[in-house]
């Protein structure tokens, strides 16, 4: 039996047409795709596993899977730099121009592109072993056709001053039951954020989360509640009684998938 080799991919795509990352039933996802490519080129099955999941229509500018291939079927010419005790991204490098990367991508549909390809330790893991993931919510305030499907067009600015308030209330607390979706399955809903901040853009705001783990639907929850208190609708000290009600139906609705990316996967 060959033994296995284990492979970390960096991918960047556009969410717009998939029903998020995660394989599942009469829906096209990332993860298929990706899969599908990945088999063709490499001329055997392969099942990729990514750093987390992404929601409907949610974009990543980065995201790391992992995926096994046989030995005997590894292209050594490839000249796949090998992490040595831990994952580094940084040292971990490959030539952008090499045949495997450009084979896949020429397969893979434009909304999808494959940055790196590396060798990593056989217990290397892209979900486990990630420490940190941020992301951004995108708004705008003028109707832009070029920004439709990528940002959410918000007609009235909101008060930028009180939402960063609420937003370091949100920072004092790791339970966030009710900023996720409910029957998720997870064991625990508590992250530890490192950073939940606004920053003013040319015609718009683009609010910045990190955090150790995401649960299903928490960002987009979570911006949700701060505009509510940007539009003045409820105080930010407001938000404390929703985290400690550990209720979904007491946090704001959802914003809209498009405004969402996944930016920084950390390990």
């Amino acid at each position: 039996m060959a033994n296995k080799q284990r492979f970390f991919i960096e991918l960047a795509y556009d969410g717009s047409r998939y029903h998020g990352w995660q394989i599942q039933p009469n829906a096209m996802s990332v993860q298929e795709v990706l899969n599908k490519a990945l088999s063709t080129i490499l001329r055997q099955p392969i099942e990729t596993l990514g750093c987390g999941r992404t929601d409907t229509g949610v974009h990543a500018t980065q995201f790391f899977a992992h995926y096994d291939v046989e030995e005997t079927m590894v292209n050594s010419p490839l000249t796949m730099v090998k992490s040595l005790s831990t994952i580094d991204y940084q040292l971990s490098t490959i030539d952008k121009n090499n045949h495997l990367l450009r084979s896949i991508n020429a397969v893979l549909p434009a909304d999808i592109a494959v940055k790196r390809i590396f060798e990593a330790n056989s217990d290397a893991h892209a979900r486990f072993d990630a420490t940190l993931r941020s992301y951004e919510y995108h708004i705008h305030f003028t109707k832009d056709p070029f920004k439709h499907g990528y940002s959410w067009l918000l007609r009235d600015e909101p008060d930028v001053e009180l939402m960063d308030r609420a937003a370091k209330i949100i920072m004092e607390y790791t339970d966030f039951s009710c900023f996720s979706k409910s029957n998720t399955q997870v064991k625990t809903n508590n992250c530890k954020i490192s950073r939940a901040e606004w920053v003013k853009v040319d015609g718009g705001l683009v609010f910045h989360i990190s955090a150790d783990r995401f649960l299903r639907n928490m960002v987009r929850a979570v911006v949700g509640t701060l505009i509510q208190v940007g539009r003045g609708e409820i105080q930010p000290y407001e938000v404390r009684t929703i985290i400690q009600s550990k209720s979904r139906s007491k946090a704001g609705a959802s914003v809209p998938a498009c405004g969402l990316y996944l930016t920084e996967v950390k390990y």
